[in-house]
Order: structure tokens, then sequence, then C-alpha cells
């Protein structure tokens, strides 16, 4: 391949990495604490910067200065200059000082503190997927997590078994999830949306596919969410797939880990009370539809590698499948 059309194919794929969408970027910053971090990282950027900038410039005028010329002496070199070594001894020292200030303020801004009336949430992770206490609601979710716009939320994340890490980059950095230990990270939503994360410490075979949604309301959206969410199941109409499915549930497996309020109270698994509400099933992994909700009940290890959710046995049913999928998406 001619040397052009490499340097041409160089240059389009590092535009193409610029183009977005990014998701899970930490420069958009949509809460305050994303935007102290996001202040933070800017000044140390441009202190690094700088420092890049009047070292290159003395390197390029060392090369021409004193680049080799046919018939001119070899430079003289000299050795020790007092001045010089002050000066690039409290240099570097001043700009450690200017970065550290800021660094160690923002460390104590984002220590997890919330006013008294935050909201507070109970994180735990769990191989491979994550559940969400309220406390205040008594409320019990999994891998989607609402908040409301503008109020402050505390977010105390431990581990049921092994150390995972939350992280939803918009909206603060990330905090390890040990067992026996509790981190916690406190912030204030600025905008309406949905913002992906997940764990960002390894944790097994499913590590990657152990991902969250944070969901941010309006202030009245958060409060019909959690009314429904407190609301029991509807139960299904009489004679309809969904009632045999709820049979279904009762009979199977399904009954002995997870829960759904008044029908079974499994705490192995993540809670499907209000399972047809969320928009993702296998901790974000899939679309939470008909298809992928039927595969994940037939052989979920099959779609997820470690998955704990194991293949029944004897297997279900495919007609079984089918009244088990009806049921689980009438539970709004």
């Amino acid at each position: 391949m001619p040397r052009y059309r490499l340097w041409l194919l160089t240059v389009a794929l590092w535009v193409a990495g610029c183009g977005g969408p990014f998701p899970q970027t930490t420069l958009e910053p949509r809460s305050d604490f994303g935007s102290v971090i996001d202040q933070l990282f800017t000044g140390i950027f441009w202190w690094a910067a700088g420092v890049f900038l009047v070292v290159e410039t003395l390197l390029v005028i060392t090369l021409i200065r004193f680049r080799h010329r046919e018939g001119r002496p070899a430079p003289k070199p000299t050795h020790g200059h007092t001045l010089m070594e002050i000066a690039w001894t409290l240099a570097p020292a001043a700009i450690l000082v200017f970065v550290a200030v800021p660094t160690v303020r923002t460390i104590f801004a984002t220590a997890g503190e919330a006013p008294a009336d935050a909201l507070k949430v109970d994180v735990i992770g769990h191989q491979w997927w994550w559940e969400f206490r309220y406390r205040e609601l008594g409320l019990v979710t999994a891998n989607e997590l609402h908040v409301p716009l503008g109020r402050a939320v505390q977010l105390s994340i431990t581990s049921a078994d092994v150390i995972h890490a939350f992280w939803a980059p918009p909206l603060g950095g990330k905090r390890d999830a040990i067992p026996g230990h509790v981190n916690r990270i406190a912030f204030r939503a600025d905008r309406v949306g949905v913002y992906d994360g997940q764990c960002a410490e390894f944790c097994g075979a499913s590590h990657a596919n152990m991902r969250l949604r944070v969901v941010v309301d309006s202030d009245s959206g958060f409060g019909r969410w959690a009314t429904v969410q407190l609301a029991g199941p509807a139960a299904p109409a009489a004679g309809t797939l969904a009632e045999r499915g709820k049979a279904v549930f009762a009979r199977s497996a399904c009954i002995g880990c997870h829960t759904i309020q008044g029908v079974s109270p499994g705490v192995i698994g993540p809670n499907l009370t209000h399972v047809g509400s969320r928009a993702t099933i296998a901790s974000g992994l899939f679309p939470n539809d008909s298809a992928h909700l039927a595969s994940w009940i037939a052989d979920a290890p099959a779609l997820k590698p470690g998955s704990l959710m194991t293949r029944m046995k004897p297997p279900l049913k495919d007609d079984d499948i089918a009244a088990l999928v009806a049921y689980l998406a009438s539970l709004k």
C-alpha cells in the first residue's frame, strides 16, 4: 500500500473515532458531582498542556540552536547552573501545589455526604446484576435506578459476593462495592434522561455484561414511578395466557429465587414485581421484549456466561415459556 494511502486511512480512522455518540463519557456531566470532577479535570489538563508547551518549546529551540553544522565546533557543555537548578525545582513544586489543592478540595467535596433530606438508596452488587433498595420508600428494584431531577441522592454501595464497582460516568465517579463495607456517592442530577453505566471492577465471567441504567425523572415523574412500583402487581385477567403464566411461575423453580410482591418471596435473583416496566433484562444486556425474555428463560447461561440463573430441569416446554413471558410482561 502506498504510504500516502496509509496516512489517509490513519486519518480517516482517527476522525471516525471522534464522531460519537459517547453514552458513557465523563466529559458531558449531568450532575453536580460530575461537574466538579469535570472542572478538576479541565484545570489539570491546562496545567499539563502548559508544561508540555514549555518543555517542547525548549526542546525545539535546543534542537535548532545546537544542531550539528559542518565546520562548527561542538557546543561547550556546562556543569552546574544554580539559577536553573533552583528554577526547575521550584517550578514543578509550585505546579504540584496548584494541582494538589483543588484535587484535595474535590476529594472532600465528593466524599459522599448528602443533606438530611436526600433520597437514600442502598446499592448492592451481585454476580452479575445490581439491586437497588430505596430506604424511605420501602421499595426494591433491579438494574434500573430511578432518581428525581434536582434532588440530592445518596447511594450506599456494597456487594453480596465479590468486589464490584458502581459507575455511571455522566453522573459521577465510580465507587467500589466491597463485601462487608459501604462506600457512598452523593449527587444531584441536573438533566432528565437515561444514563448508562456498568461495573468497573473485574468480577468474573460476565463482568462486561454487568450493566446498569440510571433514569433521571422529573420530580412528578419520579413520584408517579414510585407510586406504581409500590403497588402490588395487577392480577392477570381470568382465562388469559398471562394467568396461565402466573401458575407456571408458581410451580417452577422461578419462585425460589425471585420476588414478586404477593406471589413469591425469593431473594436470590432480581426482584420481578414490576419487571414488565423495565426497558432491559439481564442487567441491561438485552431489550425487554418477548423474544429476548423467552430466550433468557429457556437458557440464560447461553446468553450471559456464568449466569446463576441455571437451565431448569426438566426444561420448560415452549408453551409454558410463552405463558411465563406473557405473565412477566404484564407486570408493569
